[in-house]
């Protein structure tokens, strides 16, 4: 088996020189003037605007910068939901050689203004009041500013309320309004003065303890990796995608702004995460990006709605299943269906798959992909009985987001796709994924210690354990800093018990203990709308907290982990379980803005809950 792996994946690494991320996206409005860069949704459906109008914004937007008296290597934060203005800010940023800091819509106060305070910001664009309000509950991060800039504010939205010392927001026209055109030559000659070395994006890392870390990323990072993914994907003007997920996150910034300006396909701004479903239906993208919690939701949600059909519809849908896992099963094999099997496949797909597709919206989408954590095999397995194949992304801030891909013809479930063309990657003697290639950090920003810690000798190590099969896939197994070690000293990544956990048809999320314990148990938490109608159809008296305690719950629970443990070593099985009342959020800090769990955060929130799972009961000693 190689513990090595050089440009294995599906294309060959293209030849690439360098030229900005702002140059490319000027190159793509000269390119194609009058086509449609990005849509808006409103009360009249999606409206359009242009590769040429989309220059000319970001083009004033970054005179205005200039008026603003933003320099070269100063910081200009971002924080809210995915808007026009949010792209346009980012990419005249970068024109003018400052470097944009997105920030969380979901962050706190003090984060907030850590981030502002740490940047060294000069100007924050915030949404709208709600999160200027935030912004200003610490007003010492405000002070040093140059200027705030409000994206929208709502007809009748009373004046928002400005600390003492802190200049008042000005409205996103106003700033706009500052772009004259004696600031252009100065646009220019900045633009064309930007190095592959410089800084061109800081992505500051949702960690589970402490401040996040801030990843420097530089212009040839950001150049060199988007070009790969648009050669590998094989993306175009053609396309369609929304931009729905966190733009701090530097895979929504690819697909919202690096790839979007190399590319040039059409970008659709959602209007809310509420709002996906619909905009999926409205839309029909070509290419669509989620995390597992998306398509764990729209499992949950089509699984529901099947279960509900009875006589000849519910025999139809459960042939169609089998039929689509059975057919995928065979291509993901190297195999050919046989002609029965290929047969029966045509027909699940004219009288079932292409209605679920167009109900989903996902009719006309030729690649879907799942990333950011790992996604269990059985979701996977579901969709390919809708004759819906998705593949994996697997990478990381730190290496500019993608470490492997995978594409059609090139996918495997439960890998994670293939080395991206031109990187590097190796396992370590202890499983830990290392690598290098021109999409490698910089560093992390102030902290030389955790840089050194994470850059040894060319190579990044990801912290990921994982594995490459002689077929060059990549799997990834755990993280080391989730290793639990058992009082017994056996080493147990809990992070595919968890997944497992996490597909069985209650449970919303599990969280699996056992550091330093003699066995290991779990936390649970419950998915409302299944608990429901398990309670309904079991005649369940009570409200939730009553059927999650209920014996045909519980026992259900248990059915369900006894096949989990199955599937693992006796170390690895789960002893004990307790279902917590309360859900994971982000609000609550148990989830990170992309849906992972934060594991130190839910065990000080439920330390009492655990600890009770270890007194109650000594368990199976391991």
């Amino acid at each position: 088996m190689p513990t090595s792996l050089a440009q294995s994946g599906p294309l060959a690494a293209s030849d690439q020189r360098f030229q900005s991320i702002p140059a490319r996206f000027m190159a793509t409005s000269q390119r194609q003037p009058q086509a449609p860069a990005y849509f808006v949704r409103d009360t009249q459906g999606w409206q359009p605007t242009t590769w040429q109008e989309y220059a000319q914004q970001v083009r004033q937007a970054a005179r205005a910068l200039v008026a603003l008296g933003v320099q070269p290597g100063d910081a200009v934060c971002i924080l809210g939901f995915n808007r026009p203005e949010w792209t346009t800010m980012d990419l005249a940023a970068m024109m003018v050689g400052a470097m944009a800091a997105g920030i969380y819509w979901s962050s706190a106060a003090n984060e907030i203004a850590y981030i502002v305070e740490h940047s060294g910001c000069a100007v924050l664009l915030v949404e709208n009041e709600t999160q200027w309000a935030k912004a200003a509950a610490e007003p010492q991060a405000l002070a040093r500013l140059r200027a705030t800039v409000l994206m929208r504010q709502a007809p009748g939205d009373a004046q928002p309320q400005v600390p003492e010392g802190v200049a008042a927001p000005m409205a996103w026209e106003q700033f706009l309004a500052l772009g004259g055109m004696e600031h252009d030559a100065e646009v220019q000659r900045r633009m064309d003065a930007i190095r592959e070395e410089d800084i061109g994006t800081l992505i500051y890392t949702s960690g589970t303890t402490g401040h996040p870390k801030a990843v420097e990323l530089t212009h040839a990072n950001l150049s060199w990796t988007s070009a790969a993914l648009s050669a590998a994907f094989q993306v175009g003007p053609q396309d369609r995608l929304i931009s729905y997920l966190p733009l701090a996150h530097i895979a929504e910034q690819h697909g919202s702004i690096c790839n979007h300006a190399l590319a040039g396909y059409q970008l659709y701004f959602a209007r809310s995460l509420e709002s996906l479903g619909e905009h999926l239906q409205e839309v029909h993208p070509t290419v669509f990006f989620g995390v597992p919690r998306v398509w764990e939701k729209m499992q949950a949600a089509i699984a529901t709605k099947l279960a509900g059909a009875t006589g000849v519809k519910a025999r139809l849908a459960r042939w169609a299943l089998r039929t689509g896992r059975a057919w995928h099963a065979e291509r993901l094999q190297g195999r050919t269906p046989d002609a029965w099997l290929d047969m029966q496949y045509r027909w699940a797909h004219q009288l079932v798959h292409r209605k679920v597709q167009a109900a989903l919206g996902f009719d006309q989408a030729r690649i879907l992909i799942s990333g950011a954590a790992p996604i269990a095999v059985e979701n996977l397995e579901f969709f390919t009985g809708l004759g819906l194949l998705i593949g994996e992304v697997y990478g990381q801030s730190e290496d500019c987001g993608p470490t492997a891909i995978s594409l059609p013809g090139f996918i495997r479930l439960g890998a994670a796709g293939k080395t991206l063309p031109g990187m590097q990657v190796r396992i370590a003697g202890d499983g830990e994924i290392l690598v290098q290639g021109p999409n490698v950090f910089r560093g992390y920003r102030g902290r030389p210690e955790d840089t050194a810690e994470t850059l040894q000798d060319g190579w990044l190590h990801s912290g990921d354990l994982g594995r490459i099969d002689e077929d060059g896939f990549i799997y990834v197994t755990g993280r080391k800093k989730d290793l639990l070690i058992t009082s017994g000293g056996k080493n147990i990544s809990p992070g595919n018990i968890e997944a497992d956990l996490m597909n069985l048809p209650l449970v919303e999320h599990a969280v699996v203990i056992g550091d330093s314990r003699h066995f290991l148990s779990a936390l649970l938490t419950l998915k409302p709308d299944v608990l429901q109608a398990f309670a309904q159809q079991h005649q369940i008296p009570g409200g939730p907290a009553e059927w999650a305690r209920s014996s045909p719950v519980q026992g259900e629970l248990q059915r369900g982990i006894d096949a989990v443990n199955a599937k693992q070593a006796r170390v690895a099985h789960v002893r004990k379980f307790s279902v917590l009342e309360s859900a994971f959020t982000i609000d609550n800090g148990c989830l990170t803005p992309t849906q992972k769990i934060r594991r130190n955060v839910v065990q000080r929130q439920y330390a009492e809950e655990i600890e009770a799972l270890y007194r109650d009961g000594p368990g199976a000693p391991q």
